[in-house]
């Protein structure tokens, strides 16, 4: 057991992992080709209490910390089930109406999050805009007990399924334009619209689309927070949500590695197994080395996150560095397999075409060397 782990997290593994089997592996081809993951997968994991396990007891969430959101992670990243938002939901979303929510909005909403009947998103992206958030063009304008919001998001996680969008927006009047406020808005709000679902290269059964607000009517209750604080609680959450993505690509790489020596060992060329050839051996041997520090790393940081001492340029580190060696090892385990790792059918091949979005969202690997660049 690795030492950022407890046993009651080990044991939440075995349930997680006996889900994924069952539940989603047998499940996530048909998933990709239908672009979405039913909505029926959602309730069952709230069955098992596998959806926001880090949300309070007091609403119907187990309670847990961080180390059983790792655990979901690296379990539906071994299968390479990457069709399923669970995270997005949990950890990305669903956190800021922990963290920043009041009394009232957890009793509303958390609930049914929980549960899997709702699913949320984080609406901060939108068109031109990329990486600069502090550019974005969704207004909200005050008018009495109401906010009219106005604007339109892009590349959202989750976009179809979702029922709750927080919405990242400006506030017109305020004394900085570069402020940003939060509101929550669900889904049959007049004027909420989704649009069409994007046809991705990868990452073909999650389900991502725009989300458009016209003239969208928000009562003052759904703003989470206070006008002007929703850029200090998007940075603060990002840390996070950067470090899944380096999670994530340590499990992947290590299943894929596990798998690729099997695969080598099984396959005969020249009349012997492909791992005996000094090539081959070396390959996966430099693999297996970046892996493992790629671990040791995530797993300090981690910890650091448990301990709240994970910084935002620590985190910008493990997210470039998850990123680009997930991308540039899951290569050369393909190249490994020959014309079979550029089938659909293997594994590698579709976990190389998914990893390829890990240096763009949450921030692109250029974003992460600057945040790491300023504490030089």
């Amino acid at each position: 057991m690795r030492k950022v782990f407890r046993e009651d997290h080990e044991m939440f593994r075995d349930q997680v992992r006996r889900f994924v089997e069952t539940e989603i592996a047998p499940h996530h081809a048909q998933w990709e080709r239908d672009g979405i993951v039913p909505k029926s997968l959602w309730l069952r994991a709230g069955e098992e209490g596998l959806l926001c396990v880090t949300a309070p007891e007091a609403f119907g969430g187990a309670g847990g910390d961080f180390g059983h959101s790792a655990v979901l992670i690296e379990e539906l990243a071994r299968v390479n089930a990457t069709a399923v938002g669970f995270t997005t939901h949990s950890d990305i979303a669903v956190p800021y109406l922990v963290n920043y929510g009041s009394e009232d909005q957890k009793a509303r909403w958390l609930p049914r999050l929980i549960s899997g009947e709702l699913i949320a998103v984080i609406a901060m992206s939108e068109p031109q805009i990329g990486s600069d958030l502090r550019g974005m063009r969704t207004k909200a304008r005050r008018e009495g007990d109401h906010y009219i919001l106005s604007g339109q998001k892009t590349f959202i996680t989750n976009g179809i399924n979702s029922g709750l969008a927080i919405v990242a927006a400006k506030v017109e009047g305020q004394a900085n334009p570069k402020d940003i406020t939060l509101f929550c808005v669900e889904e049959g709000t007049p004027g909420f619209t989704k649009g069409a679902k994007f046809e991705k290269i990868g990452l073909r059964g999650q389900d991502t689309s725009e989300l458009f607000f016209s003239d969208v009517r928000v009562p003052v209750e759904n703003r989470l927070g206070e006008e002007g604080q929703g850029f200090a609680c998007l940075m603060t959450e990002l840390a996070k949500e950067r470090l899944v993505i380096a999670i994530r690509a340590a499990a992947s790489l290590e299943a894929m590695l596990d798998k690729t020596i099997a695969y080598t060992r099984e396959r005969v060329v020249f009349g012997k197994p492909l791992l005996e050839f000094q090539n081959t051996r070396f390959k996966l041997a430099d693999v297996k080395a970046r892996t493992t520090m790629l671990r040791v790393f995530v797993d300090d940081c981690l910890q650091k996150l448990l301990d709240g001492e994970l910084t935002p340029e620590t985190a910008a580190m493990a997210k470039l560095t998850g990123a680009e060696l997930h991308g540039q090892l899951l290569d050369e385990l393909l190249q490994l397999h020959g014309g079979y790792g550029y089938m659909s059918e293997y594994d590698v091949g579709r976990a190389w075409v998914d990893a390829r979005v890990a240096r763009i969202y949450a921030g692109t690997s250029e974003i992460m060397k600057e945040i790491i660049a300023r504490t030089l």
